[in-house]
């Protein structure tokens, strides 16, 4: 890679052509310590062999695609830490805005993924190290991954891509727009903490105050998308009484 691209300065920028996984290859990096490994190390990748999404699905990742991870080591409770994806969320959804044609509709969607026109685009995944309720992680991976030239078929929530969707950004330029805004966003975020991150997110987000249908593990909820809590779980009125969840993949009727 002869020119990468120039990111704040804030961040350590490792480029590869090819990786497994870009989280893969974050960890291992992270785990070396932080001499190796400073916050803000971003690795970024044209192509992953062996990419994976949330669960441990496959992440397929052919070049033309944006494929990154970044090493954080905020000084903050492990359960807190589980806000980033949210931050990262609206970084994405900012990204976009910022550089793409006018007249696209962009959501957020509970609780990780990215959608432009109403197809999921991006997908976000939080992997740590260490830590507990009142002590910070030793390390936390923040992977994003988001389509710019191709996308695939017949997945269980309609994906797409920037080119499908005749936005002619290169990838170089999501990853300048990404790392700004998401440099933005982690700054309100330690500095004012997660209600503001919960507000803009529920302001982007899709499908709030309509039915959803919620797949668990082991069954499927259906109801209404009333909001978030105040920790990042979705509240879904069932029957008319709320319940609280805090894993699960969303899905809206008529779509997916």
């Amino acid at each position: 890679m002869s020119h990468p691209p120039k990111l704040p300065s804030v961040y350590n920028l490792i480029a590869l052509e090819t990786v497994g996984s870009t989280n893969s290859e974050a960890k291992r990096l992270a785990a070396l310590g932080e001499d190796e490994a400073p916050d803000g190390t971003l690795v970024w990748a044209l192509e992953q062999t062996a990419g994976h999404g949330r669960r441990g699905r496959e992440w397929k990742s052919p070049k033309g695609n944006l494929y990154t991870s970044l090493i954080l080591r905020p000084d903050v409770p492990i359960n807190e830490a589980a806000q980033l994806s949210f931050v990262a969320a609206l970084a994405v959804y900012d990204a976009l805005g910022n550089i793409g044609p006018a007249g696209h509709q962009i959501h957020c969607k509970w609780p990780n993924d990215i959608l432009l026109n109403e197809k999921k685009v991006a997908g976000i995944l939080l992997e740590s190290e260490g830590g507990s309720v009142d002590r910070p992680a030793d390390w936390i991976i923040l992977g994003m991954g988001l389509n710019v030239e191709w996308h695939p078929e017949n997945t269980d929530f309609p994906a797409t891509s920037l080119r499908f969707e005749t936005f002619t950004n290169t990838v170089e330029d999501v990853l300048v727009a990404y790392s700004k805004s998401f440099l933005s966003w982690t700054n309100r975020w330690l500095n004012d903490g997660f209600s503001p991150i919960r507000q803009n997110w529920l302001q982007r987000c899709m499908g709030r105050g309509e039915a959803i249908e919620v797949r668990l593990e082991t069954q499927t909820l259906t109801g209404i998308f009333k909001g978030m809590a105040e920790d990042g779980a979705l509240i879904l009125e069932e029957n008319g009484t709320d319940r609280q969840i805090t894993a699960g993949d969303v899905y809206f009727p008529n779509n997916g």
